[in-house]
């Protein structure tokens, strides 16, 4: 007979609406805790940013939103759909195979009103404090109150927890030699939101990811110069084709008091910003686990699988750790393993051979050079991962077209070329499909053949 457990789901956002979603389908009693008074989570544009730009003072009003206003998708809407639910229809007009992030947040809430979801959620709750009781791994207190409140905090007991908070919150910034006498200004991506603030002025900016992409192409509108440094090592100083006033450069070697900006590659520049689009760290301030769980250098863990602490398994579980991974699917997949874990239909590994497996990879991953905060990037092993999923929840395998649509995207993205989201209309697609396979270079981590 299948077990029935009350579980607590932290986080309405889309983990955590598929978490409840598969939960409830397994029987389970759930409720979702949400600190704001909507569903959607990072998929809300917010148009405040907070008071420190570089988001690192704890004192500052926390904004949980890092959504500039001219954010598209950088994933096709077929590969950003869940299984049983196409990201088909469109609600505000926008039908593009890349859609506008208002698209994105009304086919979220579409999903939680087809199934139901909206009567788990308590809104306004801010979880504040989970932790076990008396050290019993199926019995975790978890306590609320309402944002910005000094009230005292509400609580309730539930015999599992699963943490579906996100991870674009707490931002990640570059070590900078000389930073603390330079004299302009720095900003993270997560407090950008409109391009206003750089009007004629000659911005240096961090990264090589989407996010990076996105932005230096969206202030280069308005600014004076934009210059792009990444840790890329065939970087080389040149101006960006069909862009009059963005170069790219290597990575910063030191900042100066006069203003200067020097690059590895000799080159400087005097700027007023430096712009970092450096990533977030983990960051679960609420969850207590006596050290169970702990974070290093963004490396979350002992986590089997990315989901389960082994010694707290199945009880308290994460949905959504993975990065650079096909995101909604990658969760769905997660959520219903948990699912099906806590319901007993799936049976886990002795704590010892999860622990075994968790240090397997942290050996794998030193052999073969990967610092610790890659724990969590799953690509290029992405498709094992998701094969893995399935395979333990003996599902049939999704359409092999949404893979190769989500590895095409990753090359258009590596390539930093422009205008590649227009391309990809429907019928460019099918033109793509129909010809040789998408192949990426494929290597070896210890052992396991990698790529798709």
């Amino acid at each position: 007979m299948a077990r029935s457990c009350k579980v607590a789901v932290i986080g309405a956002g889309v983990s955590g609406l598929v978490a409840a979603r598969e939960l409830v389908r397994e029987g389970h009693r759930v409720v979702v805790f949400e600190k704001s008074d909507r569903i959607g989570g990072t998929w809300v544009y917010d148009p405040r940013v907070e008071s420190d730009p570089l988001g690192l003072d704890p004192s500052r009003e926390i904004v949980h939103g890092s959504l500039y206003l001219s954010l598209r998708t950088n994933l096709p809407r077929q590969v950003m759909s869940f299984l049983d639910f196409p990201f088909t229809a469109t609600r505000n007009g926008d039908s593009r195979t890349f859609p506008r992030h208002e698209e994105v947040l009304a086919y979220i809430e579409d999903f939680a009103t087809e199934f139901g979801l909206l009567e788990l959620i308590r809104f306004d709750a801010e979880v504040v404090r989970v932790s076990s009781v008396e050290m019993r791994k199926d019995e975790w207190v978890v306590e609320w109150q309402t944002p910005g409140s000094d009230s005292i905090p509400e609580s309730e007991i539930f015999e599992a927890v699963v943490v579906c908070t996100g991870h674009h919150t707490d931002p990640r910034v570059a070590e900078i030699p000389g930073i603390e006498k330079w004299p302009g200004k720095q900003i993270h991506s997560h407090n950008y939101r409109i391009p206003d603030p750089f009007v004629d002025q000659i911005v240096v900016l961090i990264g090589k990811g989407p996010s990076a992409l996105d932005i230096s192409r969206d202030i280069s509108k308005l600014a004076k110069e934009v210059h792009l440094t990444s840790r890329s090592i065939d970087a080389e100083v040149a101006k960006l084709e069909d862009h009059d006033n963005i170069w790219q450069h290597s990575m910063i070697k030191s900042v100066h008091e006069d203003g200067s900006v020097l690059f590895h590659d000799g080159s400087s520049v005097f700027a007023d910003v430096i712009f970092h689009c450096t990533g977030y760290n983990y960051h679960f301030p609420f969850l207590e686990t006596n050290g169970i769980v702990s974070i290093d250098d963004n490396r979350v863990g002992p986590l089997y699988k990315h989901v389960f602490p082994p010694r707290l398994a199945p009880w308290l579980s994460f949905v959504g750790i993975p990065n650079k991974v096909i995101p909604f699917l990658s969760f769905e997949l997660q959520s219903k393993w948990v699912a099906h874990v806590l319901s007993g239909k799936v049976v886990l590994p002795t704590e010892e051979e999860m622990l075994a497996s968790v240090e397997e990879l942290y050996v794998r991953m030193e052999a073969a050079g990967r610092p610790k905060h890659y724990t969590h990037i799953l690509y290029p092993f992405e498709s094992e991962y998701k094969n893995w999923l399935i395979d333990r929840l003996g599902l049939p395998p999704p359409d092999e077209s949404i893979e190769q649509m989500y590895v095409a995207t990753i090359s258009s993205l590596a390539s930093h070329s422009d205008g590649f989201r227009d391309k990809w209309d429907d019928g460019y697609w099918t033109q793509q499909s129909h010809s040789a396979p998408i192949r990426l270079h494929r290597w070896s981590f210890g052992g396991i053949q990698t790529g798709p």
